[in-house]
């Protein structure tokens, strides 16, 4: 062989070889499980930090209390919920417990009545999961009876969802309560808010309780009377007005039961992430990453077109505040 070639080969072997025994830098992969209430938006969020070459995020929607267990035991990287951490719960966590608010949204109550334009008050929605309310004639639409969708697994939308309706109505109160799950005296379960979702739009004559953003197809969502009297349906303006009530303490929880001001929408929840305040190794960065993008304007501006309520700025602040305590 030439001279001149043999350098050139002997060059592109070197080449080959160098880019053989490189390494290889990978995408870190987190993994998070928990409440259905944000899914969607998680998706998309995850999706577009994925594209723009941040951490890949596998999140698994499988319900606050799934979520919140699955983040005691350590078996992923960070938890989720629509119901704040209860202290006796975060005290099971040796790592420390970061509850950082992400996105707010609106739970509206959807049914599957064609021809209906459903007004109900807060009575009246208490009424209707009591079993109280069995005819549709009863709420001024078509008679036929109505069939009831709720959770059937642990749920923090459950969870705002009976702590609203406990403070509206003391029987509610009295017979059900509030909590991640409840005995419902009628109806049929559905697991997540897809599959109550699922459940409404199957079946003609039928409302239940769904995150706004899993109101599509033969769903419509009901007009809620608020505190004020005003009938409201979950929008981003009312979703944003309701939101404005909520008042956090120092874990960062707080809740509306029912907003007084004019224009609120009545079920309104914040939805959280779970984070290890320590213990998080070479994943720290990346967790931070994730959380910062999320909470980015960028991306709460995309929370009304899915559905959702961006966070209140001094909410906001307070979660980027809150993203700097997720420690090694």
């Amino acid at each position: 062989m030439p001279v001149a070639k043999k350098a050139i080969a002997l060059c592109a072997l070197g080449a080959l070889s160098t880019a053989a025994i490189a390494p290889v830098v990978a995408q870190t992969t987190l993994n998070g499980a928990g409440a259905t209430f944000p899914a969607p938006i998680y998706q998309k969020w995850f999706s577009d930090l994925a594209a723009k070459k941040g951490p890949q995020v596998n999140y698994q929607a499988v319900g606050s209390g799934a979520g919140i267990r699955q983040f005691q035991a350590g078996t992923v990287d960070f938890g989720a919920t629509d119901d704040p951490i209860d202290p006796a719960e975060a005290a099971k966590v040796s790592k420390g417990v970061v509850q950082i608010p992400m996105v707010g949204g609106s739970i509206a109550v959807a049914y599957n009545k064609p021809g209906c334009d459903l007004k109900l008050t807060q009575k009246q929605v208490a009424g209707i999961f009591l079993g109280n309310i069995k005819d549709w004639k009863d709420l001024q639409c078509a008679p036929g009876p109505i069939s009831v969708a709720h959770r059937s697994d642990g749920s923090g939308t459950t969870y705002a969802f009976t702590n609203a309706l406990s403070d509206w109505s003391a029987d509610f109160k009295k017979e059900l309560g509030t909590g991640k799950t409840v005995q419902w005296p009628v109806g049929v379960g559905g697991k997540g808010n897809d599959g109550v979702a699922s459940v409404l739009q199957n079946t003609a004559g039928s409302i239940g309780y769904v995150n706004q953003s899993f109101v599509k197809g033969a769903l419509k969502a009901a007009a809620v009377q608020n505190k004020s009297g005003q009938f409201l349906k979950p929008t981003a303006a009312s979703g944003a007005a309701g939101l404005a009530g909520i008042r956090l303490d120092s874990n960062l929880a707080g809740e509306a039961t029912n907003p007084h001001m004019p224009g609120a929408y009545p079920l309104v929840t914040l939805t959280w992430v779970l984070a290890y305040k320590s213990g998080n190794g070479d994943k720290t960065d990346d967790l931070q990453k994730a959380f910062n993008f999320m909470l980015s304007k960028a991306s709460q501006a995309q929370a009304d077109d899915l559905g959702y309520v961006p966070l209140p700025a001094s909410i906001q602040t307070k979660a980027l505040a809150a993203v700097k305590q997720v420690g090694k």
